[in-house]
C-alpha cells in the first residue's frame, strides 16, 4: 500500500487466500509493526466493491454478522433479507456468538433492536430465532404430531394459524424438522414450501421458507441465494459479498457441489461471467476452485 498506487494482487493474495484466523493475526501484526489499523488503511487504499469485500473479510465471523444485522436494522428502512438470511441459517452456537458480538460492538441487545424495527408474526419468529434455543436431536414421538399440527394450521383450515408454524419451525432441531417435512408430505400431498407459499405472505413467508430450506440443507439454501444474487438484471453485490465471505470457510465446497448439480455450471464460471477486475479475483479466491 506504500507509495503511489496500490498493489491489489498482493493484497488479494495475502488476505482473500487466507483463513479468517490468519487474517486476524495479520491485522494484529500489522498494528504492532506499523502502529496503524489495517482495516482503515485498506479502506483508504481500495474503493468500490473490492473495498467492501476486503473490509468484510477482515472482521471475525460473529462480528461480521453482528455488523451486518446492525446495518440492516439501523439503516433507512429495514433490510429484511439480511435479517432473514443470517438468523435462518446460523447454528444456535453461532447466534449466541452474534448476540455477544452485537452487544459488545453496538452497545445494545440484538433482540431489542429487532423488536423496535419489526412487527407481528414475523417479529415473533425472529425473536425466537435470536434466543438460539432450538431443541436438540429428534423426538420420534412428536414427528407425526408436528406434521399433523402444521397441516391443521394451514392446508386443512380456512385462514392460517401462523403461531403453529412459528412454534414448530422456530424451535425444533433441523434433524427433527426434516422428518416432520417427510411426514407432512405424506399427509398433505405436497411439500411444506408449497403450503407456506399459499398460506403466508411478505416477510413472514420469506422467513419461514428460509428456515425450512436451511433445515433441509444450509449449503443448498446458499447455492440458491448466490445464484439469485447473480442471475438478476444487475448483480446484487451486497448479497454476493455477504454469502461468499460468510460461507467461504464454513461450507463452500458443499455449496459448489450443489450449485453445479442444480444449475449445470460451476459457481466459479458464473462468478467469472458476472463480475470483473480485482473484485472478481477476490471472489474466485473465496470460491476456491472450478468444478
Amino acid at each position: 500500500m506504500k507509495g503511489i498506487g496500490t498493489d491489489e494482487d498482493t493484497i488479494l493474495m495475502l488476505l482473500a487466500a487466507r483463513s479468517n484466523d490468519q487474517r486476524q493475526e495479520i491485522k494484529a501484526a500489522y498494528k504492532k509493526a506499523h502502529g496503524k489499523d489495517l482495516g482503515k488503511d485498506l479502506r483508504s487504499e481500495l474503493g468500490g466493491k473490492l473495498e467492501d469485500l476486503i473490509v468484510a473479510l477482515m472482521a471475525p465471523p460473529a462480528i461480521y454478522d453482528a455488523n451486518e444485522l446492525h446495518k440492516a436494522i439501523k439503516g433507512v428502512g429495514t433490510e429484511d433479507q439480511v435479517l432473514i438470511e443470517i438468523l435462518a441459517s446460523r447454528t444456535c452456537e453461532e447466534i449466541k456468538d452474534i448476540n455477544k458480538a452485537y452487544k459488545k460492538e453496538h452497545g445494545g441487545k440484538l433482540e431489542k433492536d429487532i423488536m423496535g424495527d419489526t412487527s407481528g408474526h414475523y417479529q415473533r419468529l425472529l425473536v425466537i430465532l435470536v434466543q438460539a434455543k432450538r431443541d436438540e436431536g429428534v423426538d420420534e414421538s412428536r414427528v407425526e404430531k408436528d406434521a399433523k399440527e402444521l397441516f391443521a394450521a394451514g392446508e386443512e383450515k380456512f385462514g392460517t394459524d401462523e403461531d403453529a408454524f412459528i412454534n414448530i419451525l422456530g424451535n425444533r432441531s433441523a434433524e427433527h424438522l426434516r422428518k416432520v417435512f417427510d411426514a407432512y408430505k405424506k399427509i398433505a400431498g405436497c411439500d411444506i414450501e408449497e403450503s407456506l407459499k399459499d398460506e403466508c405472505t411478505g416477510n413472514l413467508e420469506a422467513l419461514l421458507l428460509a428456515v425450512v430450506k436451511c433445515a433441509k440443507s444450509v449449503p443448498a439454501y446458499f447455492a440458491e441465494t448466490i445464484r439469485e444474487s447473480m442471475r438478476r438484471a444487475g448483480t446484487d453485490d451486497e448479497t454476493l459479498i455477504r454469502t461468499m465471505v460468510s460461507r467461504s470457510e464454513r461450507d463452500m465446497l458443499d455449496i459448489r457441489a450443489i450449485y453445479k448439480k442444480k444449475y449445470g455450471e460451476s459457481l466459479y464460471s458464473t462468478i467469472q461471467e458476472d463480475t470483473d477486475g480485482d473484485y472478481q479475483k477476490a471472489l474466485l479466491y473465496l470460491c476456491g476452485g472450478n468444478d
